[in-house]
Protein backbone atom coordinates (compact mmCIF):
# COMPACT_ATOMS: atom_id res chain seq x y z
CA UNK A 1 0.00 0.00 0.00
CA UNK A 2 1.40 3.20 -0.72
CA UNK A 3 2.17 6.10 1.28
CA UNK A 4 -0.57 8.40 -0.26
CA UNK A 5 -3.35 5.38 0.39
CA UNK A 6 -2.56 5.13 4.07
CA UNK A 7 -2.81 8.58 4.88
CA UNK A 8 -6.55 8.81 3.57
CA UNK A 9 -7.29 5.85 5.85
CA UNK A 10 -8.31 5.18 9.68
CA UNK A 11 -8.49 2.62 11.97
CA UNK A 12 -7.85 0.68 8.43
CA UNK A 13 -11.14 1.73 6.24
CA UNK A 14 -11.06 4.02 3.49
CA UNK A 15 -12.30 7.40 4.48
CA UNK A 16 -15.03 9.05 2.89
CA UNK A 17 -14.82 11.21 0.31
CA UNK A 18 -15.27 14.66 2.46
CA UNK A 19 -12.87 13.39 5.29
CA UNK A 20 -10.58 13.12 2.34
CA UNK A 21 -10.88 16.71 1.27
CA UNK A 22 -10.96 17.99 4.75
CA UNK A 23 -7.26 15.78 5.30
CA UNK A 24 -6.15 17.73 2.25
CA UNK A 25 -7.25 21.08 3.09
CA UNK A 26 -5.56 20.78 6.55
CA UNK A 27 -2.78 19.05 5.25
CA UNK A 28 -2.17 22.13 2.53
CA UNK A 29 -2.75 24.72 5.01
CA UNK A 30 0.13 23.09 7.34
CA UNK A 31 2.40 23.38 4.24
CA UNK A 32 1.74 26.57 3.40
CA UNK A 33 2.15 27.59 7.10
CA UNK A 34 5.55 26.12 7.61
CA UNK A 35 6.62 27.66 4.30
CA UNK A 36 6.29 30.48 5.25
CA UNK A 37 7.40 30.17 8.55
CA UNK A 38 10.53 29.57 6.41
CA UNK A 39 10.31 32.60 4.59
CA UNK A 40 10.57 34.93 7.39
CA UNK A 41 13.43 32.63 8.80
CA UNK A 42 16.04 32.58 5.58
CA UNK A 43 16.64 36.01 5.05
CA UNK A 44 18.23 36.11 8.77
CA UNK A 45 20.12 32.93 8.27
CA UNK A 46 21.36 33.81 5.13
CA UNK A 47 21.57 37.69 5.79
CA UNK A 48 20.59 38.75 1.89
CA UNK A 49 20.38 42.68 2.74
CA UNK A 50 22.42 44.14 5.57
CA UNK A 51 20.16 47.15 6.73
CA UNK A 52 21.70 50.16 7.54
CA UNK A 53 20.06 51.31 11.30
CA UNK A 54 19.15 54.06 13.50
CA UNK A 55 22.07 55.14 15.21
CA UNK A 56 22.99 53.54 18.34
CA UNK A 57 21.35 50.21 17.26
CA UNK A 58 22.59 46.95 18.86
CA UNK A 59 24.55 44.29 17.02
CA UNK A 60 21.56 42.51 14.48
CA UNK A 61 20.89 39.43 16.34
CA UNK A 62 20.26 41.50 19.77
CA UNK A 63 18.59 44.39 17.87
CA UNK A 64 16.16 41.99 16.16
CA UNK A 65 15.42 40.62 19.85
CA UNK A 66 15.12 43.71 21.51
CA UNK A 67 13.44 45.74 18.51
CA UNK A 68 9.31 45.76 19.54
CA UNK A 69 8.56 47.70 16.02
CA UNK A 70 6.72 50.56 17.51
CA UNK A 71 8.09 53.23 14.84
CA UNK A 72 8.87 56.24 17.38
CA UNK A 73 12.29 56.54 15.59
CA UNK A 74 10.33 57.32 12.74
CA UNK A 75 8.38 59.82 14.14
CA UNK A 76 11.11 61.56 15.62
CA UNK A 77 13.43 61.97 13.16
CA UNK A 78 13.65 65.37 11.31
CA UNK A 79 15.05 64.38 7.78
CA UNK A 80 12.35 61.59 8.16
CA UNK A 81 15.47 58.80 7.20
CA UNK A 82 14.01 56.32 9.12
CA UNK A 83 11.66 54.16 7.72
CA UNK A 84 9.87 50.54 8.56
CA UNK A 85 11.31 46.99 6.77
CA UNK A 86 8.37 45.36 4.68
CA UNK A 87 7.41 41.63 4.65
CA UNK A 88 10.22 40.74 2.36
CA UNK A 89 12.75 41.04 5.68
CA UNK A 90 11.17 38.09 7.27
CA UNK A 91 11.59 38.26 10.40
CA UNK A 92 12.74 41.57 10.28
CA UNK A 93 9.85 42.89 9.62
CA UNK A 94 8.43 46.35 10.84
CA UNK A 95 11.92 47.16 12.10
CA UNK A 96 14.10 50.45 11.05
CA UNK A 97 16.44 50.92 8.55
CA UNK A 98 17.81 53.54 6.93
CA UNK A 99 18.07 53.59 2.67
CA UNK A 100 20.98 56.06 2.61
CA UNK A 101 20.73 56.50 -1.20
CA UNK A 102 17.22 58.20 -0.43
CA UNK A 103 18.30 59.62 2.51
CA UNK A 104 20.91 59.32 5.01
CA UNK A 105 21.26 60.69 8.15
CA UNK A 106 22.40 64.08 9.46
CA UNK A 107 22.20 64.16 12.74
CA UNK A 108 20.02 67.29 12.17
CA UNK A 109 18.41 66.74 15.92
CA UNK A 110 21.68 66.98 17.44
CA UNK A 111 20.93 64.48 20.43
CA UNK A 112 20.02 61.95 18.48
CA UNK A 113 16.13 61.42 19.31
CA UNK A 114 16.18 58.52 17.65
CA UNK A 115 17.93 56.65 20.46
CA UNK A 116 16.00 58.89 23.25
CA UNK A 117 12.89 57.69 21.49
CA UNK A 118 13.44 54.12 21.81
CA UNK A 119 11.42 52.41 24.54
CA UNK A 120 13.39 49.18 24.66
CA UNK A 121 17.52 50.35 23.71
CA UNK A 122 17.40 48.50 20.78
CA UNK A 123 18.94 51.60 19.90
CA UNK A 124 21.66 51.85 22.66
CA UNK A 125 21.07 55.03 24.76
CA UNK A 126 24.76 54.51 25.88
CA UNK A 127 25.92 57.32 23.49
CA UNK A 128 29.11 58.34 24.90
CA UNK A 129 31.34 57.71 22.27
CA UNK A 130 30.94 57.22 18.07
CA UNK A 131 31.88 53.84 18.01
CA UNK A 132 28.29 53.59 20.16
CA UNK A 133 26.65 55.19 17.18
CA UNK A 134 28.22 53.88 14.07
CA UNK A 135 26.16 52.78 11.75
CA UNK A 136 28.56 51.37 8.84
CA UNK A 137 31.62 52.44 7.44
CA UNK A 138 31.64 54.77 3.84
CA UNK A 139 33.91 53.63 0.84
CA UNK A 140 34.75 55.26 -2.35
CA UNK A 141 33.05 52.66 -4.57
CA UNK A 142 32.90 54.33 -7.53
CA UNK A 143 35.99 56.08 -8.16
CA UNK A 144 35.64 56.38 -11.45
CA UNK A 145 32.31 58.60 -11.20
CA UNK A 146 33.59 60.30 -8.58
CA UNK A 147 34.27 64.23 -9.91
CA UNK A 148 36.54 65.34 -7.61
CA UNK A 149 38.98 62.37 -9.18
CA UNK A 150 38.04 63.67 -12.54
CA UNK A 151 38.97 66.88 -11.87
CA UNK A 152 35.49 68.37 -11.97
CA UNK A 153 33.57 70.74 -10.24
CA UNK A 154 29.44 71.01 -9.83
CA UNK A 155 27.06 73.28 -10.07
CA UNK A 156 23.66 73.47 -9.49
CA UNK A 157 20.88 71.12 -7.07
CA UNK A 158 22.94 68.49 -5.61
CA UNK A 159 20.61 65.29 -6.17
CA UNK A 160 18.20 66.90 -8.86
CA UNK A 161 16.64 63.38 -9.40
CA UNK A 162 15.19 63.46 -6.02
CA UNK A 163 13.82 66.67 -4.28
CA UNK A 164 12.09 65.78 -1.46
CA UNK A 165 15.95 64.72 0.67
CA UNK A 166 16.39 67.15 3.50
CA UNK A 167 19.58 68.15 5.10
CA UNK A 168 20.30 70.76 7.74
CA UNK A 169 22.20 73.74 6.65
CA UNK A 170 23.94 75.48 9.47
CA UNK A 171 23.98 78.66 7.53
CA UNK A 172 20.62 78.64 6.33
CA UNK A 173 18.81 76.97 9.56
CA UNK A 174 20.45 75.25 12.37
CA UNK A 175 17.17 73.43 13.60
CA UNK A 176 14.96 72.86 10.45
CA UNK A 177 15.85 70.69 7.33
CA UNK A 178 15.25 71.98 4.02
CA UNK A 179 14.78 70.08 0.87
CA UNK A 180 18.09 70.46 -0.83
CA UNK A 181 16.48 71.65 -4.36
CA UNK A 182 16.54 74.89 -2.21
CA UNK A 183 20.43 75.44 -1.99
CA UNK A 184 22.14 75.05 -4.98
CA UNK A 185 25.65 74.45 -5.54
CA UNK A 186 28.54 76.08 -7.46
CA UNK A 187 31.99 74.66 -6.79
CA UNK A 188 35.01 74.39 -8.84
CA UNK A 189 35.60 70.88 -7.38
CA UNK A 190 33.62 68.76 -6.19
CA UNK A 191 33.74 68.12 -2.54
CA UNK A 192 29.96 67.59 -1.13
CA UNK A 193 31.03 64.28 0.09
CA UNK A 194 33.35 66.45 2.43
CA UNK A 195 31.18 69.93 2.58
CA UNK A 196 28.03 68.05 4.26
CA UNK A 197 29.27 65.54 6.28
CA UNK A 198 27.78 66.00 9.52
CA UNK A 199 30.97 64.75 11.16
CA UNK A 200 33.78 67.12 11.18
CA UNK A 201 36.99 65.05 9.26
CA UNK A 202 35.00 61.94 8.89
CA UNK A 203 36.00 62.51 4.90
CA UNK A 204 38.62 64.75 3.53
CA UNK A 205 39.94 65.39 -0.07
CA UNK A 206 43.28 64.62 -0.52
CA UNK A 207 44.67 65.42 -4.09
CA UNK A 208 45.35 62.51 -5.93
CA UNK A 209 49.13 63.31 -7.32
CA UNK A 210 52.23 65.34 -6.70
CA UNK A 211 51.73 67.42 -9.83
CA UNK A 212 51.19 71.00 -8.87
CA UNK A 213 49.07 71.68 -11.87
CA UNK A 214 46.79 68.74 -10.92
CA UNK A 215 43.42 69.74 -9.15
CA UNK A 216 42.36 66.58 -8.94
CA UNK A 217 41.43 65.04 -5.75
CA UNK A 218 40.01 61.65 -3.98
CA UNK A 219 37.51 61.05 -0.89
CA UNK A 220 39.63 59.65 2.08
CA UNK A 221 37.34 58.46 4.97
CA UNK A 222 38.67 58.37 8.39
CA UNK A 223 37.90 56.24 11.40
CA UNK A 224 35.74 58.94 12.64
CA UNK A 225 33.39 58.32 10.29
CA UNK A 226 30.34 56.88 11.89
CA UNK A 227 28.57 55.62 8.47
CA UNK A 228 25.65 57.88 8.92
CA UNK A 229 24.89 57.68 4.88
CA UNK A 230 24.92 61.04 3.85
CA UNK A 231 27.61 61.27 1.71
CA UNK A 232 26.06 58.70 -0.19
CA UNK A 233 22.86 60.61 0.24
CA UNK A 234 24.33 64.15 -1.62
CA UNK A 235 26.44 62.70 -3.96
CA UNK A 236 25.57 64.04 -7.74
CA UNK A 237 27.02 61.16 -9.48
CA UNK A 238 24.92 57.94 -10.64
CA UNK A 239 24.87 55.60 -9.07
CA UNK A 240 26.65 57.52 -6.19
CA UNK A 241 30.54 57.26 -6.00
CA UNK A 242 30.56 56.91 -2.54
CA UNK A 243 28.68 54.58 -0.41
CA UNK A 244 28.15 53.50 3.49
CA UNK A 245 29.02 49.80 3.93
CA UNK A 246 26.06 48.86 6.34
CA UNK A 247 27.48 47.20 9.55
CA UNK A 248 30.74 47.40 8.60
CA UNK A 249 33.40 48.61 11.30
CA UNK A 250 36.78 50.26 11.35
CA UNK A 251 39.24 47.54 10.83
CA UNK A 252 40.71 46.29 14.08
CA UNK A 253 37.70 47.58 15.96
CA UNK A 254 34.80 44.70 16.97
CA UNK A 255 31.66 43.88 14.83
CA UNK A 256 28.52 45.67 15.62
Amino acid sequence: MSLFDRLFERNGKKLKSEDRRRLLRSTVAAGLFTGLAMLGFIPVVRRWRERLRPPGALVEHEFLAACIKCGQCVQVCPVKAIHLADIDEGYGIGTPYIDARKQGCDFSCDAVQCVLACPTGALSHDISTKDQVRMGVARLAGPDRCLARQGRGFKGVARADDSTILHRYMSVNRWKPIELAEHPYDLELCDLCVRECPIEGAITLEKLTGEPDDKRKTPVVHQSCVGCGFCETICPAQPAAIVVDARAVWPGQHGA
